[in-house]
């Protein structure tokens, strides 16, 4: 599976969050609004090359576009990580390692 599945409704998501239309982020794209249509009814899938400007736009990873992260920004999550106190780090630390095992289980 390469994703498309989730890529046409996180898009759509975005661009409501966003409080855009499909034209206004056909303008940023350079395409035509029912191409915007085709990716958010996943019935295209976009070439690399619009992946990234999405991801740009919207400022998200690739990853979170294709549904491969629940991330939306790897830097958002350093940024946040990098606030907590010497003891939350640690706590954090605990709370990903029972995650890995629970995951090994």
């Amino acid at each position: 599976m390469r994703g498309d599945t989730m890529l046409g409704k996180r898009i759509k998501k975005l661009r409501t969050e966003k409080g855009i239309t499909q034209s206004e982020l056909s303008n940023y794209l350079g395409l035509t609004p029912k191409m915007v249509s085709f990716y958010e009814l996943e019935q295209r899938f976009p070439p690399q090359d619009i992946i990234i400007k999405l991801a740009d736009y919207f400022n998200v990873s690739a990853d979170y576009l294709l549904g491969r992260s629940e991330v939306r920004n790897s830097d958002q999550l350093l940024k946040e990580y990098s606030s907590l106190n010497y003891e939350d780090h640690k706590e954090l630390e605990k709370y990903i390692q029972i995650l890995r095992e629970k995951a090994n289980d």
